[in-house]
């Protein structure tokens, strides 16, 4: 094997068929990994190559959990994604069908948006401005408090605990920090409260496992 030696970057050269083939077996293992350069204790014209895993992990590369993201598990995480769950004695199709259900004072219309998917709920949702407080479960709500955050995490809670594959896309993250970046940032739950949300169920989903 030769091994060509420029500024931040190592080059192999196969020699052989049986060198290009393990190369390419030895690739396809580590495709986007992260390499760390060791020295060898033993021999100090040596030089190792240590695998740190999938760059994207290694590097702690932040995830945006949005529903339009090429990254499979950032889409089911999202909480546009049809994920169905049950709070409160009602089953929603997504977390989003909840959360724009929220901004109806009729309890008809609120069970009438938890039958529509991520995307149908919150076009709805859009047309309907919230006021300046909120009623469930036999109490009044102020809109974009803490009180009001809580019931987000309740429904994205029930969202991970009841859908196995939700669980599994959020547990999957590793230790990436995940952020919530739109084009225009939620008055209701900015985006940086919607991601301490998602990893704070990851944290806790990690310690019960569900």
């Amino acid at each position: 094997m030769k091994v060509v030696l420029k500024d931040g970057l190592i080059v192999l050269i196969p020699q052989s068929d049986e060198e290009s083939s393990a190369l390419v077996h030895w690739k396809s293992a580590h495709a986007d990994h992260v390499l760390a350069v060791r020295a060898d204790q033993s021999d100090v014209s040596a030089v190792e190559l240590h695998d740190l895993g999938p760059r994207t992990e290694a590097c702690r590369e932040p995830l945006n959990v949005v529903s339009t993201s090429t990254d499979p598990l950032a889409k089911i995480i999202s909480n546009l994604a049809t994920t169905p769950f049950e709070l409160d004695g009602q089953r929603y199709l997504s977390v989003e069908s909840f959360w724009q259900g929220l901004k109806f004072p009729d309890e008809a219309e609120r069970r009438r948006l938890a039958g529509h998917e991520g995307p149908r709920a919150r076009s709805e949702g859009l047309r309907q401005k919230y006021e300046k407080t909120i009623r469930y479960g036999g109490q009044q709500i102020a809109v974009g408090a803490w009180d009001h955050w809580h019931l987000m995490e309740n429904a994205c809670r029930a969202k991970f605990q009841q859908n196995e594959d939700a669980r599994a896309a959020l547990l999957a993250t590793g230790d990436r920090p995940l952020v919530h970046v739109v084009r225009r940032d939620s008055r209701s739950i900015p985006g940086v409260i919607m991601a301490q949300i998602w990893m704070r169920l990851r944290t806790e989903l990690r310690k019960t496992g569900r």
